[in-house]
């Protein structure tokens, strides 16, 4: 009895000594980094992913969470490689029986024994599996990873550097390579499909063999069904799902904004933008069909934000990011170019917070010559005396530079200041050109501009990240009252053809030579911009922003939202009166009491006079000479004389003006028969 209990002391004491030293030599273990490189991603303001960058060496690896995966690949995947994942240590010593007289009975490997752990294990050193030193260095690693990381860690290690084929590591990557969606919205079959692709990455590659993925997906399927994972429908149903020979491009959206991003913190991985996904997607392909079968070399940039936030929703800085003759690859967001007659708002708000116009405040279009600056309207004719609100919504650039310089050209570049824009000025010092677009402006700047008139004049923070920007400080562009005159004008301004959009307030421009076409507009929430012309800023013939961006813009508002968000109604102080009821000093622009007594009124013809064909003399009496007389806005004569021949105006109905050398003028309405 006595060497029995000896013998089982010694035993003991010998399997002490093995069980001491087997856990030091796991806690001696050197494990390998468990922190790989990542790909860098941009997502939008939900977590969605935009655009994902490779790592170094040229993979796919997008990091991965268990909670972004599907609760049923994950099932599917511990059930299939490792039943008993949950119970073991590292080392499954059943599966290695198992798997050892499998191979003795077959004479070849029929199934692994290796368990997740020590996959993970093969995969952090990228090892062999089919040598000895190298199996035993993953059981060494897999037990040592066992007493130190949880489960959970072990697992997400797997599902971040599983191989799935070619470039791509992960199950995140893969879901989106293979099925173009996130891992957390996996079907059965397409579950069943990444469960068994990393057995054999290469050989069972859908893009490339797509019969052997479907042969080895339905594998898994019979073993989960047999196993009580998923029930015989489901299995019958993915199985019929077919296996797609193709490779989807990973998610590339907003992709200029994202290369901005990037470049601003390239030390972070992750970066979360205010986009909006589904509208970024909408935009894109918005840009791609307007300029679909141009061979001008056409392209466009689009921006929509909310300027009650400042947030930017949707950002496209080209049709296409590509290396191609329209210059793919280049933000056109941020080229600095003419804005063309888009800051004829700002001019008029500047006015209306001066003191000098109102909406309703008569203003002379006429040809003038501003101390050797001359400039014409766009169509070549002249109206005459009109109220500011036409003025503006027709677009006039006599009334605008007029304006400008009772305003001075420095107020309006410094109006541009205040809400956030960079003007940049060809020729050093501002001239009233500036008011025409004599002035270089980024598309950025102008969705600054007019997200602040949409937001009662104040300056918005426009940005693309949550975050508040550090150096922003809240100025105002102009007062309330104005913004919302401008707003109430722009409104009304005439749609192009085909297009309604009721109560968004939006301008056009062009700029010289129809090298840039402009559209911008905004209602209580939105503001959106739209430029297009060509990347080398050559001239594009024919190309006008009411043709060409206006119908964009407003497709762009139509995917922002389904309701157009009403503009606020007027403050409190807005001075809403008829010219008539008007201050005597704002009823007409420029003018003093002493020159109204006096103004020029047509003596012949009559308003509303039934003339026959033929020449025509007309008559003028009061006002001061010279006289320069329109016919349906075009000049026909100049003279200092009261009357003038004007020759034949031909049949119908006519439009007679004359204006004085101190820009007053009358009107007659006439029809020739």
């Amino acid at each position: 009895m006595t060497r029995w209990i000896f013998t089982l002391a010694l035993a003991l004491w010998a399997g002490a000594i093995a069980r001491d030293a087997a856990n030091d030599w796991i806690d001696a273990t050197v494990l390998p980094t468990l922190v790989s490189e990542v790909s860098t991603e941009v997502r939008d303001r939900h977590g969605h992913l935009l655009r994902a960058y490779t790592v170094a060496d040229g993979r796919w690896r997008l990091p991965v969470t268990l909670g972004e995966v599907d609760p049923t690949y994950l099932r599917m995947l511990i059930r299939y490689e490792d039943k008993r994942f949950a119970d073991h240590h590292g080392v499954d010593p059943l599966a290695m029986v198992r798997a050892a007289w499998q191979a003795a009975w077959h004479g070849g490997v029929v199934s692994g024994g290796s368990t997740l752990t020590m996959q993970v294990s093969r995969l952090l050193e990228d090892g062999s599996t089919g040598r000895w030193a190298g199996k035993l260095r993953q059981i060494r690693v897999a037990l040592a990873l066992e007493r130190r990381l949880t489960k959970d860690e072990i697992l997400t290690l797997y599902l971040n550097h599983a191989p799935f084929g070619g470039n791509i590591e992960g199950v995140r990557a893969a879901s989106y390579a293979y099925f173009d969606r996130p891992p957390r919205r996996l079907t059965p079959a397409q579950a069943a499909l990444l469960v068994a692709l990393p057995q054999s990455p290469e050989t069972r590659r859908p893009d490339r063999a797509a019969s052997q993925a479907a042969a080895a997906r339905d594998m898994v399927l019979r073993r989960l069904t047999d196993a009580d994972v998923i029930d015989a429908a489901a299995q019958e149903a993915a199985v019929r799902h077919p296996v797609t020979a193709m490779r989807h491009v990973l998610p590339a959206f907003a992709p200029h904004l994202a290369d901005r991003a990037i470049n601003a913190a390239p030390d972070q991985n992750r970066h979360d933008l205010t986009i909006d996904r589904p509208l970024q997607i909408g935009l894109e392909r918005l840009a791609a069909d307007a300029v679909r079968g141009r061979s001008d070399g056409m392209q466009v940039a689009i921006m929509v934000a909310d300027h009650q936030t400042g947030h930017v929703l949707g950002h496209v800085g080209s049709a296409r990011y590509r290396a191609d003759m329209r210059g793919g690859f280049i933000d056109l967001t941020q080229a600095v170019r003419s804005p063309g007659s888009t800051l004829k708002p700002l001019v008029y708000g500047l006015g209306f917070d001066q003191g000098l116009i109102h909406p309703e405040t008569m203003i002379a279009d006429r040809p003038t010559d501003f101390e050797g600056y001359a400039p014409q309207n766009f169509d070549g004719l002249y109206r005459g005396e009109l109220r500011v609100r036409l003025a503006l919504q027709h677009s006039l650039n006599i009334p605008a530079v007029a304006v400008t310089k009772a305003l001075g050209p420095h107020h309006l570049l410094a109006g541009l200041r205040r809400a956030g824009a960079e003007p940049t000025l060809p020729g050093g010092a501002p001239g009233l050109a500036v008011a025409l677009g004599g002035v270089g402006l980024r598309l950025e700047d102008l969705v600054r501009l007019y997200g602040a008139i949409g937001n009662g004049g104040m300056a918005i923070d426009l940005r693309w990240r949550d975050a508040p920007t550090d150096d922003f400080q809240p100025r105002r562009v102009i007062q309330p009252a104005a913004a919302w005159h401008i707003a109430d004008i722009l409104r009304d301004v005439p749609r192009p053809t085909g297009v309604q959009g009721t109560g968004i307030a939006f301008k056009t421009g062009t700029s010289y030579g129809h090298r840039d076409a402009w559209a911008i507009g905004f209602d209580g929430r939105h503001v959106v911009g739209v430029w297009m012309g060509r990347p080398d800023g050559t001239p594009v013939p024919g190309a006008f922003g009411g043709d060409l961006s206006a119908p964009v813009m407003f497709a762009a508002f139509a995917r922002a939202a389904s309701e157009v968000t009403p503009i606020a109604s007027p403050p409190p102080e807005t001075l809403l009166l008829p010219n008539a009821q008007l201050p005597q000093h704002l009823q007409r622009f420029g003018s003093d009491p002493a020159l109204q007594a006096h103004r020029p009124e047509i003596a012949f013809p009559p308003d509303g006079a039934i003339m026959t064909p033929g020449p025509m003399v007309v008559k003028v009496r009061d006002g001061r000479a010279p006289y320069v007389w329109l016919a349906n806005g075009q000049p026909v004569a100049r003279t200092h004389r009261p009357q003038v021949d004007i020759g034949d105006l031909g049949p119908g109905f006519s439009q007679l003006t004359v204006i004085d050398a101190d820009g007053r003028s009358d009107q007659a309405r006439i029809e020739i028969q």
